[in-house]
């Protein structure tokens, strides 16, 4: 059991890794603007990691880790944060080049941002002292304000394709929440969280990893602008 977390980073991570040379696909050229990307999420999102494992928020079974760690962290919570960004951007760009036209309206995607941003907010206040709530919710507030004003067109597509990716994070977060098997990998303080579950899943990490991939499709979307040459 102690190579459980391991594989469930390989398995997410293999697939898109081979199909990223698909000859239609060619993923593998974004590539040098991707992993640009996931360091810079890294940097925010593994800081916030530790800070949470050091004062008990959330902590990790040592049932399921090889025992290699790198600044208190499981090896394994640190490759999460490459394999499962790497797989749903990949599906992101997957989906958009099979079903170009899946992007919302400016409409629906402006109805859609104030109910989120409104939702977020009314949380934020509501739970006010739970910490995971309130540093989780604050950044997708902040993530939102930012994409929306700068990088419009990028959630009138996100809005769509995190729907699908929904179905394997349910999968892979389930079993590390402890679905399917006798104790969760990942465990979390509920005090200091909504306490509402999706199954094994706390509510906010559905917004925990909306939030982890749209900051590596913003910056990607950003780099790739900004560093491709027009002829």
């Amino acid at each position: 059991m102690e190579t459980l977390y391991m594989w469930l980073n390989i398995g997410s991570i293999s697939l898109p890794l081979l199909f990223s040379f698909h000859p239609k696909l060619q993923f593998y050229k974004r590539w040098k603007y991707l992993f640009p990307s996931i360091a810079i999420m890294m940097l925010l999102f593994i800081s916030w990691d530790i800070l949470f494992t050091r004062y008990e928020i959330w902590g990790f079974n040592s049932s399921y880790f090889l025992g290699i760690t790198i600044v208190n962290l499981p090896i394994e919570e640190c490759l999460f944060f490459i394999c499962i960004p790497f797989a749903c951007v990949f599906t992101h760009y997957s989906l958009l080049y099979f079903f170009p036209k899946m992007e919302l309206s400016k409409k629906a995607t402006s109805v859609i941002y104030v109910l989120f941003l409104t939702l977020l907010i009314l949380l934020c206040f509501w739970f006010y002292d739970r910490w995971y709530t309130m540093v989780n919710f604050g950044y997708a507030i902040i993530l939102l304000g930012l994409t929306y004003n700068f990088q419009p067109e990028v959630l009138r597509k996100f809005f769509l394709t995190f729907l699908v990716m929904l179905l394997p994070f349910f999968l892979v977060n389930g079993v590390l929440t402890g679905s399917f098997i006798e104790e969760p990998v990942v465990w979390y303080n509920n005090a200091e969280n909504m306490g509402i579950r999706l199954f094994t899943i706390p509510a906010e990490d559905t917004v925990y990893a909306f939030s982890m991939i749209l900051t590596c499709i913003v910056l990607l979307e950003f780099f790739e602008r900004k560093f491709t040459k027009v002829p």
